[in-house]
């Protein structure tokens, strides 16, 4: 890499505003309105002229500085002043450059950001490739990267942390196959040839289920909970009476509330199968909901920073130090669902949409359209009067 410096450094490369700033030399840090950054070099090429008769001086683009860094973008930008400089025109003559596997998915992170419901889920994406494929296949070009080194990254992992190896598969197969959209790779994705080939060893797994509370033992618990005063206490109250998962809970707005209709609708970004879903309120909810409004809240349960909700962890925590062991947040949903099925009156499609589960295939829900809501009215009151009874 050659040695040399200009006006830019990498924390103003980071912060600088829209507009265009130069390093010197040519290069130019570019800053778009929207906040997208990227290189250019203006350079003058040796007796080339343009349609006036005047030197030919030209922009060419060397990347975004997601992906170029700053001493990247002067090396780059001292192969094109040299090439002007002999008369040859970048255009025509640079050495296309294939970018690095950690490179390319950077960008994919980037781009991706946007999709995820939840930030965290985001983070532990490039998380996963930057622990297991980062320190063995980052350097490479993208496109050397093949079936050898694809097993290089699984093999180690596979068998004792299995899940995590099929998500690292998963995103390696994402970051070639939007390298090979960009013209960066040629070929089969080796993730798909070495999964249709076996050469993974085959791994039999335990499904691990969330631990629930037997549904006997959760009106003793309920009157306990009952007793506590605690933001996490009412809201792993209404956790139980709902059957709902925690981050609908935690996350839950008061314009998502319909007191006149007794409803709470959930949109479907809140979702995990990505549709609305319509919950019936109780007496019993509202009962939980009513003393809540006066905080004035943006957050219905709300945390230590006003107008933000209580962490994940809260009514875990709340769980331990009530002592009750092994037992978990979202194993209430299965207790429910314990519940419904001990119940003779109670059809299959209503416990299950109670808890937000598509029922079905595609096609019978396609006719099958109600979301059986009177019907889950009517077993959601059942189950808050045997809950709190």
């Amino acid at each position: 890499m050659a040695l040399h410096s200009g006006k830019l450094t990498k924390n103003l490369v980071r912060t600088l505003g829209p507009g265009r700033h130069g390093d010197g030399n040519g290069l130019y840090l570019v800053v778009d309105p929207s906040g997208a950054r990227r290189w250019i070099v203006r350079v003058t090429v040796k007796g080339q002229r343009n349609r006036e008769g005047k030197p030919l001086r030209t922009d060419f683009g060397l990347g975004g500085a997601d992906i170029v860094t700053l001493n990247q973008a002067r090396d780059r930008a001292l192969e094109y002043r040299r090439m002007a400089k002999q008369g040859l025109n970048p255009r025509y003559n640079v050495r296309q450059e294939v970018p690095c596997f950690e490179e390319i998915a950077q960008q994919v992170h980037i781009e991706r950001l946007p999709t995820w419901k939840n930030p965290k889920h985001g983070q532990q994406w490039i998380n996963t490739l930057a622990e297991y494929a980062f320190p063995k296949i980052g350097r490479l070009p993208v496109s050397e990267v093949g079936q050898p080194e694809v097993l290089q990254v699984l093999l180690p992992i596979w068998t004792e942390k299995h899940e995590t190896a099929k998500r690292v598969a998963q995103r390696i197969k994402a970051v070639l196959d939007v390298a090979k959209s960009k013209g960066f790779y040629t070929g089969e994705n080796p993730v798909n040839t070495i999964r249709d080939a076996k050469v993974l060893p085959r791994v039999k797994q335990k499904v691990q289920h969330h631990k629930a509370m037997r549904w006997q033992d959760v009106p003793a618990f309920y009157a306990d909970l009952a007793t506590r005063d605690a933001t996490a206490a009412k809201a792993l109250m209404f956790t139980c009476l709902t059957a709902s998962r925690t981050s609908e809970v935690l996350q839950a707005r008061w314009d998502e509330f319909d007191f006149d209709a007794m409803l709470w609708t959930i949109p479907d970004e809140r979702m995990k199968a990505g549709e609305e879903h319509r919950v019936p309120l109780t007496p019993q909810m509202i009962a939980i909901l009513e003393p809540l409004k006066v905080l004035r809240s943006e957050a219905v349960f709300e945390g230590q920073k006003r107008h933000k909700p209580l962490s994940n962890m809260a009514m875990l925590m709340l769980l331990r130090r009530m002592k009750i062991e092994g037992i978990t947040v979202h194993g209430f949903r299965s207790t429910f669902r314990d519940w419904a099925a001990e119940r003779p009156d109670v059809s299959r499609e209503v416990a299950e949409m109670s808890l937000a589960h598509k029922v079905g295939s595609d096609v019978e829900r396609a006719y099958a359209r109600s979301d059986l809501l009177e019907k889950r009215r009517i077993l959601m009151e059942q189950w808050c009067s045997y809950v709190t009874g």
